[in-house]
Formats: structure tokens, sequence, C-alpha cells
């Protein structure tokens, strides 16, 4: 900026009487001073355009996940993203600001933006909202010890997409999500999925919501398709997870993530340490559960999640939640009331709170899920017994960042069920658990090679020795996740 307010100054200089022919000679001191005051007036007038002309995009407000994030003051590589994370300012003010860069810098901020509407919230160009496009690419190897057509897990039911990953080379699932303001109060987002099974490609649409901005006192609401807030992993896309897969309490109670139809109601307390109160209330299509029952209100769900710091170098965040369904036929084959209870913890420790560098995160979560109603087999609808009972799932996970390049990990998960279930008849009381150990390269915040292996004992008979080899790359707008 000072090169390009010099030539200006130099030009109307050289233009003006001073340098005029015939004009009356000037001592040197009278001349500099005549410039300096030109420099200082253009200097003004152009701060003067610059502050007229930037607006500042606000976030999603404090529902959003990125303000969850900051108020436990996470700090996430910068390549990582959850599809919606949106920056940008007037396009004005950035050419004003690529002035004063040097051709470096301004090469460096040449990425995609988001215009803030104007505060009358009604006329704006055709190019004021760009939405941010965020597409990841996802790919594994699998070998099996045990045919996955073959696997069976005692005392709970495969269901959604909680079954073993398929044998060989496959395409995993990939998505393309478009995220952007809409307005001055409204925040949008959709994401698409897209995956191979059986030979078949699916697309499908995995969120599509629209979420408040500008509520007063830290109230946001978020209306449309996506993944309830519940535990920790449920909310988060699958690709921010630290190993391959799901843990088996997530593949069991959950079909691997809970999303549906519905509406959240979420506020943050405007408080120094983080705490965030909610709830939803969703169709009730998916598993768990199943016919969308309650006129179309078949599943609610309450969750509080507190969090903060500890020095510099320590955070951690915990957390309760409850999912109460009302379930016709669901995939298992219940029919009656399910309430599950979630609690859950966080420990991340890193040199100066920079987890990109190194340091080590430590979680847990812990399932109760009480079942009161009847069972039929989905293959013998005349199979049917009374289904009233508890069951429980944990698991606990470390993970080292060695550096930015490497890190390694190790997860244990386990299942436990009472006799209650109809699925644990004849098994002696065997509860189903996994060993698993993960070693991930990131050549950049962009990409990432996975290597996991899995000593998994889903019944008193099987073991399923697992070797998976997983690519993932992020291509576009990319924000920090959640803590």
């Amino acid at each position: 900026m000072k090169r390009t307010v010099l030539g200006l100054c130099l030009l109307s200089a050289l233009a003006s009487p001073v340098y005029a022919a015939g004009a009356p000679a000037r001592t040197e001191a009278q001349r500099i001073a005549a410039l300096e005051a030109q420099v200082q007036a253009l200097q003004t007038e152009l701060e003067s355009m610059k502050a007229g002309a930037v607006t500042v995009v606000q976030a999603p407000a404090a529902g959003s996940e990125e303000a969850a994030a900051s108020a436990v003051a996470a700090t996430a590589p910068a390549g990582d993203t959850s599809g919606s994370e949106t920056t940008g300012s007037d396009s004005t003010a950035a050419e004003l600001d690529a002035l004063a860069a040097s051709p470096q810098d301004a090469a460096a901020s040449d990425t995609a933006q988001v215009a803030a509407p104007s505060a009358g919230g009604g006329d704006s160009n055709a190019n004021a909202f760009n939405p941010a496009i965020s597409v990841i690419l996802n790919g594994s190897y699998s070998h099996h010890s045990l045919d996955p057509a073959g696997y069976q897990r005692t005392g709970f039911p495969l269901a959604g997409e909680g079954a073993p990953s398929a044998k060989g080379i496959s395409l995993g699932e990939s998505e393309l999500s478009l995220a952007s303001n809409i307005d001055d109060k409204f925040f949008g987002q959709l994401t698409f999925t897209a995956e191979s099974e059986d030979g078949a490609d699916h697309v499908g649409v995995e969120e599509a919501f629209i979420e408040t901005t500008s509520l007063p006192d830290n109230l946001s609401v978020r209306a449309g398709r996506f993944y309830s807030n519940i535990g920790y992993l449920n909310s988060h896309h699958a690709h921010t997870d630290n190993f391959f897969d799901r843990p088996l309490p997530y593949q069991a109670f959950l079909g691997n993530q809970y999303g549906d139809d519905g509406v959240q109601l979420r506020w943050v307390a405007p408080t120094s340490m983080f705490l965030e109160l909610g709830g939803e209330m969703f169709r009730g299509a998916n598993y768990p559960s199943g016919g969308a029952q309650d006129g179309g209100i078949g599943a609610r769900t309450l969750f509080a999640h507190v969090g903060g710091d500890v020095g510099t170098n320590n955070s951690w965040l915990a957390g309760v939640s409850m999912l109460r369904t009302q379930a016709a036929g669901a995939e298992d084959g219940f029919t009656g009331d399910t309430t599950l209870y979630i609690a859950d913890g966080t420990w991340k420790w890193a040199p100066n709170g920079n987890t990109k560098d190194g340091g080590m995160t430590l979680r847990g979560e812990y399932f109760v899920d009480n079942r009161d109603g009847a069972f039929a087999d989905p293959t013998d609808p005349s199979v049917s017994t009374l289904w009233n009972g508890q069951r429980r799932g944990a698991y606990l996970e470390s993970v080292y960042r060695l550096n930015r390049s490497w890190d390694i990990g190790y997860r244990y998960d386990r299942l436990w069920s009472d006799d209650g279930n109809p699925f644990v008849a004849g098994n002696d009381g065997f509860d189903p658990y996994r060993h698993s150990a993960e070693i991930t390269w990131r050549n950049s915040e962009f990409s990432l090679v996975r290597l996991q292996l899995s000593h998994d004992k889903p019944n008193p008979v099987d073991s399923d020795n697992a070797v998976t080899l997983q690519y993932q790359t992020a291509i576009g707008a990319h924000g920090a996740h959640k803590f």
C-alpha cells in the first residue's frame, strides 16, 4: 500500500503548480512539506474508503460447532474441516488489502470467500453468497480373517452401518459439502455422500440444515437433517475420526452414527468455562428408532457438555446425553421404547496447547441402553419374544501425535448384555470385545494414509483379525474441527 500511495502522491505532485513550467521557485523544505501534506490526505481518504467497504461475516452463533470449539480453546490442524466452516470479507475490502500485500501474500490470500449480506437484508448482487465447498475423498483396502458375510455379534444384531468393512479394495464414504451464510440471520449447509456397497453406487443426503446466527442470549436453532449432538463422536463426520471405523458401542447402539430429520435447540452459557445445554426432536425413522412413531416425532434427545483449560498445556471436555426413541419394527426387529444414556470425556495435552505439532488425546465413552418392548425376527416374523433388559458398552482410546506428520493410537472397545436380550441365549454370558491399533502419516493438512490392525472377538467361536490401509484427502474450504 505504501508503494501505491507514494506513486499516487508523486503523480499528483508532478501535476501540481510546484513543478509547472514557469512556476515560482520554492525552497526544498516547502516542496517536502507539500508532498507530505498530499500523502497524508491520500492516506486518510484511502482508510475512509476501506472502512466503508469492509463488512465482517458472522459465523454461526454460539450454537455453531466452531463456537463450541473456540469455547474450550482447542487447537485443531488448520487443514481439518467439518464442512461447515465459512470465511470471507467484502470483495472491495479484499482488493484494498491486496494493495498493501507483497505478491506472495496476495497470492496466498486468493481463496474462495463468502460475502456478508447488507444490514438491510434485502438487496445484494448476484455474487454475494458464494458457498464454501469442501470435498472429502476416502478409500481403503481391508483384509479380514473372518468373512464379513458370516460375521455375528453376540447380543447385538447388525443394524445401520454397524457391520465390519468390506473385504478388498473399496471406495469409502466420500463427501461433498456446501455451506454459506444465507443472510444476516441464517446459515445453511448441504452435505452429499457417495459410496459403493456390494458393487452398487449410492449417493445420498447426509446433512441438509439451516441454523440461526443472531438469536439473543446465546441461543441457536437448527432445523433439517443433521447428526444428533449426543455423546462425543456422533456429531462428528467420520473423516475426522482417529481410527478407520467407529467404536463397537456406536456400531451396536446407533448403527454407526445417529442422524435424522429434526430440530435442535442449543444454548451456550456466557461464561469463561464452556457450558452447552440442548435438546432435539427427530422424526424417528432411522436406527435405533424406526417407523417414525408418535406423529413423526419418534425420537427425542437431551445433552449437556462442559469443558475448559488447565494451564496452557491441557484442555478437557465432558458430557452426558440421553436418546429416547419409540420404534415399530426397527431394523433389528425391536418394537417398543428405547432409552440410551451416554457419558463422554476427552482430555488433550500438548506443549503450549498446540496439538498440531504434538501431544496426546485420551477419550472414552460409556453407553447404557434400556429396552422395553418385544422382538420379532426380521427374517421370520413368526419368531417373537419379549425384550426387556439392559445392554451396555464402552470404549477407551489414546492417540499420541509425534509431530505434524505422524501419530499412533490404541483403542479398546467392549459390549455387555443381560439375560433379557433374546440374542444372548446359548452364548454362556460372552461379551464381544475388540483391540485396535493405528498409525497415521499426514503429508499435509489435506491428506493422510492410515494403517490399522484390529483383533475382534464378536462371539465365543469366531475371531476376526483385520488389516486396513486407508487414504483420505480433503479439497476445498477447510476450517478447524470441533474440540
